[in-house]
């Protein structure tokens, strides 16, 4: 199969490409704006696979869409395309509401119009594949309560805001004209090469740095889990085993709290990569200001997608979080250069 993926160089969307590419024979094409949060580096070991390329584009760019579209005729479009840092949406919206609400209704009009000039069997076989957040259903009150296909959207803050527009946007392009879509939504990704702003990496590189650990309000908040490279898995098979119109949540099964994680990570670093004068890297932990909105709880009941297509996470919290702290140890220079600017001031002589 053709895989045209949207926000390749991102986080999860590299993680995809690398698993596709890595187990599968499918060709797969990436187009990215490249943004701060997208870094080609993250694909380094599959560029050169006469199975993937690249295009630079931004997804709100009519044109760039219909030309690359219309050259590579994909089979399935996988739509991971977004702004998704919470506290960046605080601070400016706006970017927000144009990727995540204009760039998904452009993409839906663009393949709309695809797939409708398809043959009946390609247009039969072909998908639109929308990857979403938890953070749609806002939060849980309760304690054992879950978030399944059908809980309803009380989104938060801008970005969750912006991902429920996208949400039902996609929705209802295919109740309205008939295409073939479908919804994931996923919990809390980890693992190697996520960008270090987010709370793992920016706790594994700040203690390694001897800087303070920043823990919002009480460290409370609760979030499940998911290693990014079972997420691939499970996006792969929803893409390409998915009922049409349906709406699949995706969760590691691993709730913890935002303190207990942090703790585990210094417990795992004081083992990995012992500070010089032996003192416990917990030391470091700093309590700052809770952030505006911030959800207590989330939590996915994942059952629907484990008995429909057979997937479950293969990665504890506590496999999954020694697997990403030793990636990060090895790979010190890929987050030096994310963090000095380098990456996105070198990408002269893209691939395309």
């Amino acid at each position: 199969m053709k895989f045209l993926i949207t926000g390749g160089a991102g986080f999860i969307g590299s993680a995809v490409i690398r698993y596709i590419i890595n187990h599968t024979q499918d060709e797969v094409l990436n187009i990215d704006k490249l943004t701060y949060a997208g870094n080609l580096e993250s694909l380094v070991e599959v560029e050169n696979n006469k199975r993937y390329s690249f295009q630079q584009i931004d997804i709100c760019d009519i044109a760039a869409l219909e030309q690359v579209i219309a050259g590579f005729q994909p089979d399935i479009v996988m739509h991971l395309a977004a702004e998704s840092h919470v506290d960046r949406s605080i601070d400016g919206p706006a970017a927000f509401i144009q990727t995540n609400i204009v760039g998904t209704y452009t993409l839906l009009e663009v393949i709309r119009k695809y797939w409708m000039a398809l043959d009946s069997d390609k247009k039969a076989r072909f998908r639109f594949h929308h990857i979403s957040t938890d953070e749609v259903y806002g939060d849980l009150e309760g304690t054992t309560d879950l978030f399944t296909e059908t809980t309803p959207y009380a989104p938060s803050s801008p970005y969750s805001a912006s991902k429920a527009s996208s949400d039902h946007l996609v929705r209802a392009w295919y109740r309205t004209y008939g295409l073939p879509t479908i919804v994931t939504n996923c919990s809390n990704n980890y693992g190697p090469y996520h960008f270090p702003e987010k709370l793992i990496p920016l706790v594994i590189l700040n203690a390694l740095e001897g800087k303070a650990l920043p823990v919002y309000g009480n460290g409370q908040q609760i979030r499940d889990w998911l290693y990014v490279e079972d997420h691939a898995r499970a996006l792969y098979c929803v893409a390409s085993q998915g009922k049409v119109g349906e709406t699949y949540n995706i969760g590691g099964h691993n709730e913890k709290q935002n303190i207990e994680v942090v703790k585990t990570i210094c417990a795992l670093l004081d083992e990995l990569s012992p500070r010089a004068d032996q003192t416990a890297y917990a030391s470091l932990i700093t309590y700052v200001t809770d952030r505006p909105g911030h959800d207590l709880r989330y939590a996915i009941d994942a059952a629907k997608i484990a008995k429909e297509l057979n997937w479950k996470p293969q990665e504890t919290f506590e496999t999954g979080i020694r697997k990403t702290i030793e990636w990060y140890l090895n790979n010190l220079q890929w987050c030096r250069r994310v963090q000095d600017g380098s990456y996105q001031r070198e990408r002269l002589g893209v691939q395309s």
